[in-house]
């Protein structure tokens, strides 16, 4: 029976752990080997670890980990889970299980982009959702940026001051006319065709249309949607927001005692989504942890 088990093995996870390891918390971490920014080659917006790769990252952390004698680390995808707090079962594959005190989902989400050829196998090398993370790299660059007019808005915003000529192209409807006028009027052009598929076209890449071919050194996606990568929170009945992710407070407490999530899965209701970055994720973790030694100190007294 270990103190609490954390499933998941990015950023988020990672931190719990170690938190927990400091604090000579049994803790068995499981790792599917699936991340959010499993096809990024650099992370950024993550003080000391600028333009590092996500994989070197967890293998730093992983090793640094191994340092703590209370953490356990299995590369195993959790496929189930059950149980009431202070006895948690979680179903491993080949018939095996593990019971803990606690849990701590940190299994991310993934993005279900939008249906343009050629998009996934750009992702993270090419397009990307967040100018925080990628709008930088493109500084006095052309790019594109694929969506609804409105959140369309929002990343000319963002980019705007950063990036250099912005081309729009609508993906599944176009535009009105009015919205076409709005975002002129921000000085970007607009296609009025629909995206049709995008590519590379050497060092850049190509977005196509039905009268054009738009040359850029990225795209930037500004629709698509994420949904919960793993299924816990549906088996456990967890209190969800209208973002689709996991309620949690401030340390990470979910609506069911005993179970903590943390990262890009869950936020709080006072905030409109999930803060998708290392560093947050990060942060959730280790906050979570922090809940999680509580209830822990809390149930032992």
């Amino acid at each position: 029976m270990y103190d609490a088990i954390v499933i998941g093995g990015g950023p988020a996870g990672l931190q719990a752990a170690l938190t927990l390891g400091r604090m000579h918390r049994s803790t068995l971490l499981l790792d599917s080997g699936q991340y959010r920014n499993g096809t990024v080659q650099h992370m950024h917006n993550v003080i000391a670890n600028d333009g590092t790769p996500p994989a070197e990252f967890r293998a730093t952390a992983r090793a640094q980990l191994s340092e703590y004698a209370d953490v356990e680390i299995r590369d195993a995808e959790a496929q189930a889970l059950g149980g009431v707090a202070g006895d948690f079962v979680v179903s491993l594959p080949g018939g095996a299980s593990a019971s803990a005190r606690t849990v701590i989902l940190a299994t991310g989400v993934a993005d279900e982009l939008p249906p343009v050829e050629g998009l996934a196998e750009l992702w993270g090398q090419g397009a990307y959702a967040c100018p925080f993370c990628d709008g930088h790299e493109h500084a006095g660059k052309p790019i594109a940026i694929l969506g609804g007019a409105a959140r369309a808005e929002h990343l000319i915003s963002l980019l705007g001051r950063i990036v250099g000529k912005i081309t729009v192209v609508p993906v599944g409807e176009s535009y009105t006319d009015e919205e076409v006028a709005a975002l002129e009027a921000r000085g970007v052009r607009v296609s009025r065709t629909l995206v049709e598929s995008v590519g590379r076209a050497g060092d850049d890449v190509v977005v196509r249309t039905a009268d054009a071919e738009h040359e850029v050194a990225g795209i930037f996606v500004a629709s698509g949607t994420m949904r919960q990568r793993a299924p816990f929170a549906e088996q456990l009945g967890l209190g969800m927001l209208e973002s689709g992710a996991i309620e949690i407070d401030d340390f990470g407490r979910t609506s069911v005692p005993g179970v903590y999530a943390a990262g890009d899965l869950a936020h709080r209701a006072s905030l409109p989504g999930p803060m998708a970055a290392v560093m947050m994720a990060a942060t959730a973790g280790q906050l979570a942890a922090v809940g999680v030694i509580q209830s822990l100190i809390a149930a032992d007294h």
